[in-house]
């Protein structure tokens, strides 16, 4: 049974805050028709954010539990908000029995009232670029801590090499229906010898048929699930339209120059998005975000970036993923959409994006992951216990919430009050990686509140300290003035996929919210 969450923890200056961002829209629409006050604003709301707790560089990470020259430098590690807690061994409840809290009831699968499908695919797919757990010890991991579009051009310069095309710039690829498509990973079931730096995977007893048409992508798993093929080819698209116009504008400059301006560019398009149109779906409020590059080069927070541990696990939203799809008007499991590429190929982009906009995704929260998923958050709970990350209540007050002392402050939802009660006895047990998930979604919110605050303390102060934003960087020589106009031009995905698709009288529907 749902009820409404007791409130009286979560804050006065917090409640106020948040009263006063999502009222007052003819005030907040007021604002944002002067381009000086958007800007300050929008610098004075970023900045609040991120200082809803302590700024990088953080004085440890998942290297040991003490500072050291090499845990403040060495980021194969992961950096980490808290200190680790020496947790009783009994203290915890099993894995398994927590995991439970995570399976769906039966015919209870739980939507979204604010984000669609095409939101489920862009977050999985823009935070699996830098959110990159070692295989082989999860305290360390793989990334290059920074929005580099590594899921089109992938790691390092072995892989980006692979997938290049010898001139113009451009990314190879491959002409499919009359549309660009990244070029085919495997000839006859053999990986093609260009493309043998490549870290593709592939799961064990594929179909040849559907093995033979997997992409060549910069990313392990970009042939995974529908949201990677339809993402990674749209940036690919993109990457080669901008080379096009380059290349006719600036017939001296060579292959390398060419290409590195395009991915200049394009980079740059990602965190836009991200902060104005992905940022500001998850957010409930009337103010729209901005990406103001030259506002906060000055801030104490503009430090090298670091992913830590807790950020890691907080994007771990499994249940944002449907059972089913609806494509045109037929419904498919989830499941048959993995490994598929041909389902993309054979309808084009464009319809593929607008189905997804115009479904919802599922609700962030427990009780509401697929089983096909299940084995995700068991390996997340085990990473919160390997990490000793400190308790739900902990992270609260690190980003100034007053700690709660019942249950039902965490969630109005009683079967949820009752197994967190069950397993946890008291609500200072509780797990980090639990307490996130056990929360209620705000209400216009694409999350619960601590997630909000962690995304915003972390997204921000990640996607703007990018190099390409820097003061000296962020100039037309960098992006030459025809790459500089694309990019105060782009407002939304939209803008991307209908530049890079047939044209249509009607335009597709390109939505993260419903």
């Amino acid at each position: 049974m749902k009820r409404q969450r007791s409130t009286v923890k979560d804050g006065l200056k917090n409640k106020v805050e948040s009263f006063v961002l999502t009222h007052f829209k003819w005030f907040w629409d007021l604002i944002q028709t002067s381009p000086y006050l958007k800007r300050r604003i929008n610098k004075f709301l970023v900045n609040s954010a991120i200082a809803k707790t302590k700024t990088r560089p953080y004085p440890l990470s998942t290297m040991a539990p003490y500072t050291s020259w090499d845990s403040l430098t060495d980021r194969t590690y992961t950096g980490r908000h808290l200190p680790p807690v020496q947790m009783d061994g009994g203290a915890l409840p099993p894995v398994e029995d927590v995991l439970k809290l995570f399976e769906p009831r039966p015919n209870q699968i739980k939507l979204s009232a604010k984000s669609t499908l095409l939101f489920s695919y862009f977050a999985q797919w823009f935070t699996d670029g830098f959110l990159r757990t070692d295989p082989t010890d999860p305290l360390k991991n793989t990334s290059n801590h920074e929005v580099d579009l590594s899921p089109l051009y992938g790691l390092n310069k072995n892989t980006t090499k692979s997938l290049r095309a010898p001139q113009g710039g451009k990314l190879k690829s491959q002409i499919i229906n009359g549309q660009e498509y990244p070029p085919y990973y495997f000839s006859a079931g053999v990986v093609k010898p260009e493309f043998q730096d490549l870290p593709i995977k592939v799961p064990e007893g594929i179909d040849l048929a559907k093995k033979d048409k997997l992409f060549a992508m910069g990313k392990e798993t970009g042939n995974v699930q529908i949201g990677y093929v339809m993402l990674n080819t749209l940036f690919l698209r993109e990457h080669n339209r901008i080379c096009e116009g380059l290349a006719e504008t600036y017939q001296n400059w060579d292959n390398e120059r060419l290409f590195q301006t395009a991915r200049n560019v394009l980079i740059v398009l990602l965190i836009k998005i991200v902060v104005e149109e992905y940022i500001n779906h998850i957010a409930p409020y009337h103010f729209k975000f901005c990406v103001d590059p030259s506002a906060f080069t000055n801030e104490k927070w503009y430090r090298q970036n670091w992913m830590t541990v807790e950020f890691n696990l907080l994007y771990r939203w499994h249940s944002l993923v449907p059972n089913q799809i609806r494509l045109d008007s037929q419904e498919i499991s989830m499941q048959e959409t993995l490994w598929n590429t041909e389902l993309v190929t054979q309808r084009g982009l464009g319809p593929w994006f607008e189905d997804a906009s115009l479904q919802p995704a599922g609700e962030i929260g427990l009780f509401n992951t697929p089983f096909f998923l299940l084995e995700t958050d068991r390996t997340s709970i085990q990473l919160g216990r390997k990490a000793q990350l400190a308790s739900y209540n902990d992270y609260r007050e690190m980003c100034k919430f007053p700690r709660v002392t019942d249950f039902d402050q965490i969630t109005g939802n009683e079967e949820v009050q009752a197994e967190l009660k069950r397993l946890y006895g008291h609500v200072d047990k509780i797990e980090f990686y639990v307490g996130l998930f056990a929360e209620d979604t705000r209400q216009n919110a694409a999350v619960a509140s601590l997630i909000g605050r962690l995304v915003g303390i972390d997204a921000f102060s990640q996607a703007l300290t990018n190099p390409l934003l820097a003061e000296n960087v962020f100039t037309e020589e960098t992006f030459s003035p025809i790459g500089f106009k694309i990019i105060q031009a782009t407002q939304n995905l939209s803008d991307i996929l209908h530049r890079n698709i047939p044209s249509t009288d009607q335009p597709f529907k390109v939505s993260l919210t419903q």
